[in-house]
């Protein structure tokens, strides 16, 4: 690990940790996995994209972390499937997503007619309307 990927990584904890909001770098490793799979260009500019802005901004302190690994999540998610990406509050409102939104669930919406929504970040805990929400886009569930 780059000394720079340390400190980008120290920087993103301490704010996940006064956030008390989720780390999302579990789902973006999958996603990442898919998109190796799946689109193998999409990939390598992913990859750069980590390294030669994603680290470098975090690392310099001058740009809230939270707001920079969530833009990588919706690279990501776009990368894999064309779509837009919307934010459900927690009354389970939905609206096209603009930073900041440490409470909102953020989705990332397939245009493919019955694609399931990826996600990008999640609140520290769902709401039962972001939950439900989660349930039936995300996973598919329904009651």
């Amino acid at each position: 690990m780059t000394d720079l990927t340390a400190a980008a990584d120290r920087i993103l904890e301490e704010a996940l940790e006064l956030a008390s909001a989720r780390d999302p770098r579990d789902f973006y490793r999958d996603r990442l996995r898919a998109l190796k799979q799946a689109r193998p260009q999409e990939y390598d500019e992913a990859v750069a994209y980590y390294t030669d802005t994603l680290i470098p901004r975090v690392a310099s302190g001058d740009h809230d972390p939270l707001e920079c690994w969530t833009e990588y999540g919706r690279r990501l998610a776009a990368a894999l499937a064309p779509g837009s990406t919307v934010a459900v509050d927690p009354t389970g409102g939905s609206c096209p997503f603009e930073a900041p939104a440490a409470d909102r669930l953020i989705l990332h919406m397939p245009e493919e007619t019955g694609a399931r929504a990826l996600v990008v970040a999640l609140p520290p805990t769902l709401s039962k309307a972001q939950q439900a929400t989660y349930d039936v886009l995300v996973t598919g569930k329904h009651k």
